[in-house]
C-alpha cells in the first residue's frame, strides 16, 4: 500500500501531540502545562433574610409553607412578608413585655409579663383573645360591686353630705 504525503491514509495528516492538558485558553496562552489558573474568591452566599432585612429566617418560612401544601406554588415574596409580620409582632409583644418587667422591677421577662403585655394591649389582646399563656396568671380586677362600701365611700367624697 502507498501512503499519502502526510503519512496518514487518504492524505490526513493528524494533528501533533499537545503539551497541554488544560482546555481552558488561559493556560494554552501562558505557554502551557506550567500554567496555573488563578480561581476567584467566591463571594460569600447571602441569605434570603440579609438581603430582606429581617432576622427571622426566610428560607425556613418558605421551607415550612411548602410543606404544609399551603398551595401548590408559594412565591419568593409570601416567606419574606410573612417573616416580617412575625419578626413585627415579635418586637412588638417583647417590647411590651419588658416594659412590664421593667415596672415589676425585674431583669427577666417571665410568662406573666407576657401575658400582662398582651392583656394589656387592645389590639394584641384581640389578636390573642382565644389564647391561654401558661403560668401567665390573669389582671388583676376587683369588681366594683365587691368592694366593701367603706372603702367606696372614701373613694367618692362628693356623696357624702
Amino acid at each position: 500500500p502507498i501512503l499519502g504525503a502526510g503519512g496518514a491514509p487518504g492524505g490526513r495528516v493528524p494533528p501533533p501531540p499537545s503539551t497541554s492538558h488544560s482546555l481552558l485558553p488561559e493556560a494554552r496562552l501562558r505557554g502551557g502545562g506550567d500554567a496555573k489558573v488563578v480561581k476567584k474568591p467566591r463571594e460569600k452566599t447571602k441569605t434570603k433574610s440579609f438581603r430582606a432585612g429581617l432576622s427571622f429566617p426566610v428560607g425556613r418560612i418558605h421551607r415550612i409553607l411548602k410543606e404544609r401544601n399551603a398551595g401548590k406554588r408559594i412565591a419568593g415574596g409570601a416567606a419574606v412578608y410573612l417573616a416580617a409580620v412575625l419578626e413585627y409582632l415579635t418586637a412588638e409583644v417583647l417590647e411590651l413585655a419588658g416594659n412590664a418587667a421593667k415596672d415589676n422591677k425585674k431583669g427577666r421577662i417571665i410568662p406573666r409579663h407576657i401575658q400582662l403585655a398582651i392583656r394589656n394591649d387592645q389590639e394584641l389582646n384581640k389578636l390573642l383573645g382565644g389564647v391561654t399563656i401558661a403560668a401567665g396568671g390573669v389582671l388583676p380586677n376587683i369588681h366594683s360591686q365587691l368592694l366593701p362600701k367603706e372603702a367606696l365611700a372614701k373613694a367618692s367624697p362628693s356623696q357624702g353630705g
